[in-house]
């Protein structure tokens, strides 16, 4: 079950990061994606307390969940800047494998997840699999090809990586702590909207425009972000945090597929880097 979760929930991620890929305008659209995420996220949190279900048992896992918001806030912001200079093979590649080899070893230090041989095989392969994509972006740039602007999405995927890192470590903790996994990620998406809501500032009239050009569109593209969370926080509920955000970051390689489907043509980085890391994160989720 937890399996099917995570995997489904991969390949909602892999299809709104595709949907992004496809905006003109990124940081904007994700903002306004984010917005209706964020409403749909509520929705269901309304439904399930409605049901009966609990909100929170502690006070402890509303803050964790606000943190989690924080570094939700950072990652979106980041994934925007990384996509609109990048191709969505080697920003999905670079930042979810990166943030596995944040989130391992903090696992194991913070939630006393195992650590075994698989493990630490699964990292090796992982950052190998970072290295190819890394080494493959900046050999585009170098040769000015059709991929050369790049510039600078490498380093805004490694800073999406440890936003990705810490909005997993929080939702983990606040979990943990008791809270209601569609309360959770309700109040972290909530606050990650407002902070990038406040972040554009003098262009928010310009999002407003945008919504009202694209709104089914960045719906869907809401919707579908919402629902790959959502069944993220299912899956680490009741699933360790290193083995959920690894497995599900087989991933990269239905990014691949999507990068190819929306017309980008993968390299032999980007395929290598993909296979790399998908087989890294299977290793390491054994």
């Amino acid at each position: 079950m937890i399996i099917a979760l995570i995997l489904l929930s991969a390949f909602l991620h892999a299809t709104w990061n595709a949907l992004l890929r496809l905006e003109v305008d990124k940081d904007r659209s994700l903002v306004a994606a984010l917005a209706f995420a964020a409403l749909f996220a509520a929705i269901v949190a309304g439904v399930r307390l409605g049901f009966g279900d609990g909100a929170f048992t502690s006070l402890r896992g509303v803050w964790f969940a606000v943190l989690a918001g924080v570094f939700e806030a950072s990652y979106f912001a980041t994934l925007a800047a990384a996509m609109q200079r990048g191709t969505l093979g080697t920003v999905y590649t670079i930042s979810r494998g990166g943030a596995v080899l944040v989130v391992w070893p903090a696992s194991v230090v913070l939630f006393a997840e195992a650590a075994s041989w698989s493990s630490t095989v699964g990292s090796m392969l992982v950052l190998g699999g970072l290295a190819v994509s890394g080494l493959g972006a900046r050999a585009s740039r170098a040769g000015a090809s059709s991929h050369g602007s790049e510039r600078g999405a490498v380093g805004w995927s490694v800073v999406c990586a440890l936003s990705i890192a810490g909005y997993h470590l929080g939702y983990k903790a606040a979990l943990t702590s008791g809270l209601n996994p569609s309360v959770c990620f309700a109040l972290a998406l909530g606050v990650a909207a407002a902070i990038n809501v406040i972040r554009l500032r003098g262009r928010r009239a310009d999002v407003v425009a945008l919504v009202r050009v694209r709104w089914p569109r960045l719906v869907v593209m809401g919707i579908v972000c919402g629902g790959s969370f959502l069944l993220l926080m299912e899956a680490l509920a009741i699933g360790g945090s290193g083995f959920v955000l690894t497995l599900r970051n087989t991933s990269v390689l239905f990014a691949v597929g999507m990068g190819w489907l929306i017309g980008e043509r993968p390299r032999w980085s980007d395929l290598s880097g993909a296979a790399l890391v998908a087989a890294g994160a299977a290793i390491m989720a054994r």
